[in-house]
């Protein structure tokens, strides 16, 4: 599936759409032909990551709290996709607003699902790794229920998604909703926040600045990478499927976070050490997804090499950063 592929949909919602991964979203629908209403109250979301598109047809940018009230009033719709991706999903922005974190995934969600109900679309939830908590099996397949500790700091992320996910299923059982789950692992690219707690911008944007990189505990945990453009297609085609159970969309690279930082230091030519610091509470030590459901169901596996998506995103953040809006308005910060 490429940018180019022609969807069914002619109209889309994607809730959180300013944000790192729903931008790219926005982008790759228009790209293929579907008209785009993107909502976002900024919380975490950046305009600066839809400038390129407010000018393009089809797309429309509407500054919603998807938690409010009216939500579903305001945006209109009818829409043919609905794409609940709102979430403080960094751990600077749900350590920070750990109520709204909460809210958005019981009720931004109820008001999401109410909008794909009221037009019959097809509904997707991005859920997330977050919900198999420190695991006990590895890699993490779908049908495994998780290790969560439910009041620990990360519990107001990993919590609103479990509830969110029972949520988007007791729907579809109850009403007949067409609602699935995406089970995101750890993405990386271009519109990443420079500090949002999130291992590849904070080691690139160390490493560019000459600074030591600060790999936390030892170092010896895993993350299984999957660049930005191979999770936005796992994503669309998991929406473009009928499949109402979990699928884990995320890359088959595990690596240590220790390497990570390595391979950032040597991709970027910095000289810049790994220092080792305190390791953070409930920091899951192991994480790759089981992506043989993706494999089988969807077609899916990631295409982009890890070395090809780290040079693309150094090169974001190696950018100066973009001149003010030509309309007046000062882009956001990128940090």
């Amino acid at each position: 599936m490429t940018g180019d592929t022609p969807f069914s949909w002619r109209r889309a919602l994607v809730t959180g759409g300013a944000g790192f991964l729903g931008s790219h979203l926005c982008e790759r629908l228009l790209d293929s032909g579907v008209e785009v209403d993107c909502a976002d109250n900024l919380a975490c979301g950046r305009r600066e990551n839809i400038a390129h598109l407010e000018d393009r047809p089809g797309f429309r940018y509407t500054h919603c709290d998807v938690c409010a009230p009216d939500c579903p009033e305001r945006l209109a719709g009818p829409y043919d996709l609905v794409l609940h991706f709102a979430c403080p999903a960094s751990p600077a922005d749900y350590l920070r607003m750990p109520l709204e974190t909460l809210d958005v995934g019981s009720l931004g969600t109820r008001n999401v699902l109410a909008i794909a109900e009221r037009d019959g679309a097809r509904f997707l939830l991005a859920s997330t790794s977050e919900v198999y908590g420190d695991p006990l099996v590895h890699p993490q397949h779908e049908g495994y229920w998780g290790n969560v500790n439910p009041v620990g700091p990360r519990s107001v992320y990993d919590e609103s998604k479990r509830f969110a996910e029972a949520l988007v299923t007791a729907h579809a059982g109850t009403r007949g909703t067409d609602a699935g789950i995406v089970r995101l692992f750890n993405t990386y690219g271009p519109r990443m926040r420079a500090h949002d707690g999130r291992a590849v911008p904070t080691f690139i944007c160390q490493a560019l600045a000459g600074e030591p990189l600060t790999v936390t505990g030892d170092g010896s945990q895993t993350r299984s990478l999957c660049y930005v453009d191979d999770t936005v297609d796992g994503i669309l085609r998991v929406a473009a499927s009928r499949s109402v159970r979990p699928v884990n969309i995320g890359g088959s690279d595990e690596i240590t976070v220790a390497d990570l930082a390595r391979r950032v230091v040597a991709l970027t030519g910095s000289r810049s050490p790994v220092a080792f610091v305190d390791r953070p509470v409930d920091d899951p030590g192991r994480r790759r997804p089981d992506t043989t459901l993706a494999r089988e169901l969807l077609g899916w596996s990631p295409q982009v090499p890890w070395e090809e998506g780290l040079k693309q995103t150094i090169a974001y953040f190696a950018a100066p950063p973009p001149d003010p809006d030509p309309r007046g308005e000062e882009p956001a910060p990128r940090s």
